[in-house]
């Protein structure tokens, strides 16, 4: 089990619903939600001054069309303010309702995104991920 995931999305239904089929699943122990890009820079940036390193989430479920700063966007900035040097293990699946098969080749080519799955997210997805941390 994942000990915490973080979903990015600016869509509160998704966001319940995210919640709710990772409790019953049991994926992990805690989820941190954020509704935009920005929100999630925040939330580490926060981590860098409260905790340890060693505290934050392992796997990021990230939506690519929010407002105030994309999952693109968001992803750029994580890796350009060296986070992704300081949170190593941090996995990220874009989780999105987007057809556009350039967004799905780019993930590929993102070095941080190891899935690009079709919302909404359900158990039998989540089995295919058991093994991520």
């Amino acid at each position: 089990m994942i000990k915490t995931v973080l979903c990015v999305d600016d869509d509160p239904i998704t966001l319940m619903l995210n919640e709710m089929v990772l409790n019953k699943a049991s994926f992990c122990n805690e989820l941190v939600t954020a509704k935009n890009g920005e929100e999630a820079i925040l939330y580490f940036e926060n981590l860098l001054i409260t905790t340890n390193n060693d505290n934050y989430p392992k796997l990021i479920f990230l939506d690519l069309n929010m407002p105030v700063m994309n999952g693109w966007e968001f992803l750029d900035t994580f890796i350009e303010k060296k986070f992704h040097h300081i949170f190593k293990k941090i996995k990220v699946i874009i989780l999105s309702s987007t057809v556009d098969p350039n967004d799905i080749e780019k993930s590929k080519k993102h070095p941080i995104v190891i899935k690009f799955l079709p919302k909404p997210i359900n158990k039998e997805m989540l089995e295919s991920l058991k093994d991520i941390e």
